[in-house]
């Protein structure tokens, strides 16, 4: 897996669409059939407030969120994991690609995480190898890089005076459900992998770029980081082009919505029951 240029998440943006960016990762939960799971791990938890929902669900299970980020760990250990309740929940700063169980874990979740590991089917036989038999690996990646929102994005970073300063950067990539499918089941996983494309209603009254804020929190935050590291000036130049340009291709209706589509890949594999 080829390394990139490092770069840092914003908390606070990523969770300026919390409900939306939610939904995925409910209904990639409620296909998980784990009626009493001992040890769960969120891989790629982010600010934690959907790690928090696991640990609500099977309440008795010892829930850990793992990120890479420090800035997500360290506003999931403020605001998730709540003094007052009596959740088994933590979080720890941890590097996915590397990472491995002391022991096996009966439910291993990854939301919106494996799309930023470039080879990351080259994980999956890891990842399964993490799960106690008869246990569940569940994830979701985005299946939207040839939309708009992001082609336009790649476009205007490759173009003169950026392009001198996005090479290299973290690109997010994913495949077709067919091919976690075929890859899980090579490992003797029982799989069901499916696809659903949301239709996300933004409002332009509140945020006159919504769009823009959505895209900036995720898949177009190295660019936007780069960029600053660079030169404020450059950056804010790119911010404005980047905003004609999506208010362009989104353009919203006379009631102030913009409509954003967004294709979404889900997988869960159980493990198989008799020992590897």
């Amino acid at each position: 897996m080829a390394d990139t240029q490092p770069h840092s998440w914003d908390p606070e943006r990523y969770l300026s669409f919390a409900d939306e960016r939610g939904r995925p990762f409910v209904d990639l939960v409620s296909r998980i059939d784990a009626p009493a799971p001992a040890t769960v791990v969120d891989l790629g938890c982010g600010p934690g407030n959907r790690t928090r929902l696991l640990a609500e669900r099977w309440p008795r299970a010892q829930v850990t969120g793992l990120d890479s980020s420090p800035e997500m760990v360290e506003v999931a250990r403020r605001d998730a994991a709540r003094p007052d309740d009596h959740l088994a929940l933590s979080f720890e700063v941890a590097d996915l690609r590397a990472w491995r169980p002391v022991t096996l874990v009966d439910v291993l979740l990854s939301h919106a995480t494996l799309q930023w590991v470039d080879g990351h089917l080259d994980l999956l036989p890891g990842l399964v190898a993490s799960v106690a038999p008869g246990g569940w690996l569940a994830f979701q990646v985005p299946g939207n890089f040839a939309e708009p929102s992001h082609e336009i994005r790649r476009l205007l970073a490759d173009e003169a005076p950026y392009a001198a300063h996005t090479r290299d950067l973290a690109t997010p990539a994913s495949h077709d459900p067919v091919v976690y499918l075929e890859a899980l089941e090579a490992l003797g996983c029982t799989v069901d992998a499916w696809e659903t494309t949301y239709l996300h209603v933004l409002s332009t009254y509140a945020d006159p770029d919504p769009v823009f804020t959505w895209v900036s929190g995720t898949g177009a935050r190295p660019t936007l980081q780069a960029l600053a590291a660079e030169s404020a000036g450059l950056a804010a130049r790119f911010e404005d082009e980047l905003k004609a340009r999506l208010r362009a291709a989104y353009p919203p209706s006379d009631r102030g919505r913009v409509l954003l589509p967004f294709r979404r890949v889900f997988v869960v594999a159980q493990v198989p029951k008799a020992a590897r």
